[in-house]
């Protein structure tokens, strides 16, 4: 069993990028990314931290735009529409989860898909689909860089992914469907899930629920890549793969944390570079 140190592979994005942000500097172009975030959900305000701190290390600029959950939906768009005009921002990043009373989808369609580096703009979601340029979902693209990075073979391998979010199952779909991978999809109303994944080469688990896959869910040899992050009640960070048991027979498999999560991040940062490359040209 080897294991896949996200840590790693996203270090290695980081200093590529930081060469990159450093040639754009010499030619008077500074990268930014603006964040809005509505309301001060705790788990947005430590991702946000997060992103803030990462820009930082690879040299993109990084303005926050921080609002109470009161701010109507019309408010939001309008700030959007700003930032959208504004040619000193090169990628807009809506947080997520937003208030109830806000259509995020809405929200999502509002921001220009040259500046959309969420991925998340139903041009680029189409552009994926269609297998045209177009920014991906941070999350599937990490995991993307990851199968090269370790040069895991996906071309005519069965994968099957647990989740159908907008945001990791569906553009994960896309991106391996991209690599000729043949991909089944499960998700709350699949039947016999257990045996589905038994027949699977590579498991990629976005499900959100803790310890979810067992051993007896998975062949030897398989890959398995953990999306999930769940937090139990003692306060411990879990993922939704039986780590202890299912390692004991995959031929690949990534850590809950230090998986997949910090390649979401670089592979955001990564987004900020093209997006300034894109609009500067």
């Amino acid at each position: 069993m080897e294991l896949i140190n996200g840590k790693e592979v996203a270090k290695k994005v980081r200093k590529d990028l930081k060469s990159e942000v450093i040639k754009l500097k010499e030619n008077g172009i500074n990268p930014k990314l603006a964040v809005i975030m509505v309301g001060n959900d705790p788990g947005s305000t430590v991702y946000v931290r997060n992103k803030s701190k990462a820009c930082q290390k690879v040299g993109i600029e990084f303005e926050e735009f921080l609002y109470d959950e009161n701010l109507s939906e019309s408010e939001l768009l309008d700030v959007i529409k700003k930032l959208n005009e504004d040619s000193s921002i090169n990628g807009i990043l809506l947080q997520s989860p937003v208030p109830k009373h806000i259509d995020i989808n809405k929200a999502f369609r509002t921001i220009a898909p040259e500046k959309d580096v969420d991925g998340f703009n139903p041009v680029n979601v189409g552009n994926l689909t269609i297998g045209e340029d177009a920014f991906i979902s941070c999350t599937p693209y990490g995991v993307i860089r990851m199968f090269e990075e370790y040069n895991i073979e996906l071309e005519g391998k069965n994968a099957v992914i647990l989740g159908r979010s907008n945001i990791v199952g569906k553009p994960m779909i896309q991106c391996m469907l991209n690599k000729n991978a043949t991909v089944t999809v499960c998700h709350s109303r699949t039947n016999n899930i257990e045996e589905i994944t038994k027949k699977a080469d590579i498991i990629i688990s976005a499900i959100g629920k803790p310890k979810f896959l067992k051993e007896n869910m998975v062949k030897d040899g398989a890959v398995v890549i953990d999306v999930g992050i769940n937090r139990l009640d003692d306060g411990s960070i879990v993922g939704d793969v039986d780590f202890d048991e299912v390692s004991k027979k995959a031929s690949y498999i990534t850590p809950v944390p230090g998986g997949v999560g910090p390649m979401t991040i670089a592979m955001l940062l990564n987004n900020v570079v093209k997006a300034t490359k894109i609009q500067t040209k």
